[in-house]
């Protein structure tokens, strides 16, 4: 069966190279029994894949289940997937088998799956590795013969750093990835598929399809659709009922369009969301801040050092702060080459002394992991070994953090 039949077949709408990669992915998977999870956002179509891969498996004779598990309360989602045994809670007066009983020897599509709470993706996990679980309130292990496949749209990569999802079942499920494409990626599709929705809809209702005119088309193609498919639907549904004469120009279809949000500047500084940036980037940028200082610092004890100790005294105070400098004497107490410099905060005050051997040394090793292990190596000590305070100072998570304790051997 080709990818146009296929399509036909399904329903499925659409010529985007994106849109055509996923189905191709889909079609060659269906035949085995490796579990798939399926990204995309909301209202792109993710349910009509698992149809398709269940379709076209070796157990489109078997039963097909869709469970959302984001509408299902977390204390009775338990009881759904896997059952429960007679009072095992209050309210449970029968035994009741669960989907994953039901539904063996066929597929389960589990929608929204980083909603699951972290004790059913133990269950889950289970299944995935052994094909056994347990009902609530029970001792007996069972069997089942179940296709899991999955779908979110949401990154359960980023729920796993954060703890909300556990990462050994991330990649239990993500055996094979299919992206399905968001609307604004395939614009070529956006007025077929409106077409499509507007003749639906016409004989539904028993009425003239509605078609656009130019500026209309435009605003269609170009809008963002945070809704995807599934707001396209409802705008072509809105249009076949309102409109009177089945013309609709760009001023009456911005009437019906929800106004797009503007686009938020990307935070930077301590403000910012963690995941925004890499664990690389945070190094370099600590790593310039740090070079930038010392450039600077070298700057003026050569101008000191020149006979300009009065010209540059407000500079020193300006651009660093005492403690920096006394902690630089402390560290390097055991050199001999110290100059001293009169204190600008205070003219009582002892004159403050700064090791210019870091001057006249070679250039400093620029060698990311040194640096890395330098900065890792300090803030362990600034916390004591404390390695969740350290993490934090870093700007990275404590699991990288024991990560990189572990790489670099800094037990």
């Amino acid at each position: 069966m080709n990818l146009q039949d296929i399509k036909q077949r399904f329903e499925i709408i659409g010529n985007s190279p994106l849109l055509n990669i996923a189905l191709e992915t889909a079609v060659k998977v269906a035949a085995t029994d490796i579990t798939v999870l399926i990204n995309g956002e909301s209202g792109v179509g993710k349910e009509a894949f698992s149809k398709i891969i269940h379709a076209l498996s070796n157990r489109k004779h078997g039963p097909f289940i869709a469970v959302n598990c984001g509408a299902i309360p977390e204390g009775t989602i338990d009881s759904e997937l896997f059952g429960h045994e007679k009072g095992s809670f209050t309210g449970a007066h029968d035994t009741r088998k669960g989907y994953f009983e039901t539904v063996s020897g066929g597929t389960i599509f589990l929608d929204e799956i980083g909603e699951l709470p972290l004790e059913t993706q133990a269950r889950l996990l289970r299944i995935l590795e052994s094909g056994e679980f347990i009902k609530v309130g029970s001792s007996k292990v069972q069997k089942t013969d179940v296709r899991i496949v999955a779908a979110t749209n949401k990154d359960l990569m980023d729920l796993s750093y954060k703890g909300k999802f556990r990462e050994d079942l991330y990649y239990r499920l993500s055996t094979v990835p299919i992206k399905v494409p968001s609307l604004r990626d395939r614009k070529e599709d956006i007025h077929i598929l409106f077409r499509k929705f507007s003749a639906d809809f016409a004989e539904k209702y028993r009425s003239k399809p509605v078609t656009l005119e130019g500026d209309a088309l435009q605003i269609l193609q170009h809008y963002s659709w945070p809704g995807n498919i599934r707001q396209l639907k409802n705008i072509a549904e809105q249009l076949s009922v309102l409109d009177e004469d089945k013309i609709v120009n760009g001023p009456e279809l911005s009437r019906v369009l929800p106004p797009e949000k503007p686009g938020l500047p990307m935070l930077i500084g301590s403000h910012a969301p963690e995941q925004q940036f890499s664990e690389r980037d945070i190094f370099y940028k600590v790593l310039y801040d740090l070079r930038k200082d010392l450039s600077d610092l070298k700057s003026i004890v050569f101008d000191l050092m020149q006979g300009n100790q009065m010209a540059n005294s407000n500079e020193v105070a300006k651009n660093f702060n005492s403690n920096f400098v006394r902690e630089e004497m402390n560290t390097n107490q055991s050199n001999n080459n110290f100059v001293s410099i009169p204190t600008p905060v205070s003219n009582n005050s002892s004159p403050q002394i700064i090791d210019i051997t870091e001057a006249q040394a070679e250039p400093e090793s620029l060698s990311l992991e040194d640096k890395e292990i330098e900065l890792i190596r300090k803030s362990l000590k600034k916390h004591n070994g404390k390695r969740k305070k350290a993490a934090q100072e870093l700007g990275i998570s404590e699991r990288t953090l024991y990560r990189k304790i572990k790489q670099y051997d800094l037990e």
